[in-house]
């Protein structure tokens, strides 16, 4: 029931009220009977029967200032839309004027001349207004596109966690571009992967981030993981989102999903160790020889080892919010990505025995020798590059 109907109602039982003034029984049989109605609590009644008698008969008189394109106007302004072959209101405006002076000619203004006169005056944008409320009214809409997003990211679905629990192989990937301060052009690409149970990482240098060179970097990473893959989870980079990666992650049972478009705290455990492994030990330089991709390819074979094997990780426990600051708790000890295999009850004895080994043959001093080593050289080539570029 609107505004207006029960204004009726109201209208109607008034007589009837004011004859009732001095008989209490007659005013609470209508006052039931108009609260039933109109759906109203009993005491708004009264209240409504006294804004009634006070306000008269006369309309009510609209708030703010007179409204200047009364409805006369706009059935004049339809009448030159239709004209107008019921064109946008840009294209309408101008032709005011012309398409007026064609109705009156043939006969067919049925409007009076302040109406003309209003209509003539009128700015482009109350026409655009008017003529938007017009194609609304007359379901006229604008063109459909048949262009439509591809269907692969309908069958990639979007995982937001939750992120513990889930069995080694399931990691977040993400690509670095070694790109200086220009994306101008071709350049170097690491594709970082991060495990998001064990936090064991593996990168790979590549030249550009193609389809198949994606593809490659992803399988190396593969064959170099102490435990099977049984996922990946990219952001909606064009270079992880494609037929090509999701027809070899369909054949070899690997598991695809991705994050949220601006989301990237869905991909968090690889976007922080970009920062603080790729970026710490590589830096910000442009690397556009596409000879550093195997030096670059060595660092990481021996980064990696001391990084899973050596570097401790702390990893936080929860996060709670306190008033306007969020308080963190983290493990207690930090444990190495080879600590957390050991402990975890999902990877197989013969491979904690594998590690093992590998471990005892290790030197994280060595390691790191060999990694600045590798490090000076591609920077190195880098430069004489560029050096022989520029001369």
């Amino acid at each position: 029931m609107t505004m207006a109907t029960k204004h009726d109602v109201l209208l109607e039982h008034l007589p009837a009220w004011l004859r009732a003034r001095k008989d209490r029984k007659k005013r609470g049989e209508l006052t039931r009977m108009i609260s039933a109605a109109i759906r109203i609590h009993p005491k708004s009644v009264p209240r409504a029967m006294k804004r009634l008698q006070l306000r008269g008969k006369e309309p009510r008189r609209r708030p703010g200032r007179p409204r200047t394109y009364t409805p006369d106007v706009v059935f004049a302004l339809f009448d030159a839309w239709e004209v107008g072959d019921r064109c946008c209101g840009e294209l309408l405006h101008p032709m005011l004027g012309e398409y007026v002076a064609c109705l009156k000619h043939a006969g067919v203004w049925k409007h009076g001349e302040e109406a003309a006169r209003k209509l003539l005056v009128m700015s482009e944008r109350t026409v655009k207004r008017l003529t938007l409320r017009l194609q609304k009214k007359h379901g006229i809409r604008r063109g459909l596109s048949t262009t439509r997003p591809s269907s692969l990211k309908t069958l990639i679905p979007i995982f937001k966690g939750p992120w513990r629990g889930l069995p080694p192989g399931k990691g977040q990937i993400d690509t670095v571009a070694h790109c200086g301060d220009t994306i101008a052009g071709d350049f170097v690409f690491t594709v970082n992967y991060a495990d998001a149970a064990t936090c064991w990482g593996q990168r790979r240098a590549q030249w550009n981030k193609g389809q198949v060179s994606t593809r490659e970097s992803l399988a190396r990473i593969r064959e170099a993981l102490p435990f099977p893959m049984r996922g990946l989870h990219p952001d909606t980079g064009s270079e992880f989102i494609n037929w090509h990666l999701k027809s070899w992650c369909d054949g070899e049972g690997i598991e695809l999903t991705r994050s949220e478009p601006g989301k990237k705290n869905d991909n968090m455990y690889v976007e922080e160790r970009n920062g603080h492994i790729v970026r710490r030990y590589l830096g910000y330089l442009r690397f556009d020889e596409p000879g550093a991709v195997p030096f670059m390819n060595d660092l990481y074979g021996v980064l990696d080892l001391y990084l899973n094997h050596f570097k401790a990780v702390r990893r936080q426990v929860s996060r709670e919010k306190v008033g306007s600051k969020y308080v963190r708790r983290y493990e207690r000890k930090a444990l190495t990505p080879y600590a957390r295999i050991l402990l975890h009850p999902d990877v197989p004895t013969e491979t904690k025995e594998r590690l093992k080994r590998e471990h005892e043959a290790l030197s994280p001093l060595k390691l790191l020798g060999k990694v600045a080593t590798i490090r000076a050289k591609a920077y190195s080539l880098q430069r004489a590059a560029r050096k022989r570029r520029t001369a």
